[in-house]
């Protein structure tokens, strides 16, 4: 069981999703900083359409669904959409062991940093743009 730090900045939302979830499922903790700089591939109206009607549907407060607003909660939303059941068993412990982070705190400043190289598309929206146009 190792801690892997990943840097979010200029990753794919699904991709970097599904590599969180297998990697929580094998039992790492996990820590995703600049979490505001990941990238959602596609057209920016249709994006950020999609995730206003999603924020629309919200039922009642109290059972949901809830669709976060802020950054690393919408990437820690679609982490969670990657894992099996996470109300229970093997999915529950695994997104108990992730954390995401807007920016770098300071705790993380000097430990090592994996960072996923991945070639910009042409069109994409940063999280940071989607939660402020939400």
């Amino acid at each position: 069981m190792a801690k892997l730090i990943i840097n979010g900045e200029d990753a794919i939302l699904g991709r970097l999703c599904t590599y969180i979830a297998k990697q929580a499922l094998l039992g790492d903790e996990i820590v995703i900083l600049n979490s505001e700089k990941v990238i959602v591939t596609g057209n920016k109206q249709n994006v950020i359409q999609k995730y206003t009607i999603l924020r629309g549907l919200g039922g009642r407060a109290q059972k949901g669904p809830n669709y976060p607003s802020q950054p690393h909660m919408i990437l820690k939303r679609a982490i969670r959409g990657m894992l099996p059941s996470h109300r229970e068993g093997v999915g529950r412990d695994a997104f108990k062991r992730i954390t995401c982070y807007e920016g770098i705190p300071r705790e993380f400043e000097k430990e090592k940093i994996i960072k996923i190289k991945v070639s910009k598309p042409e069109k994409y929206i940063t999280l940071k743009e989607i939660s402020e146009k939400l």
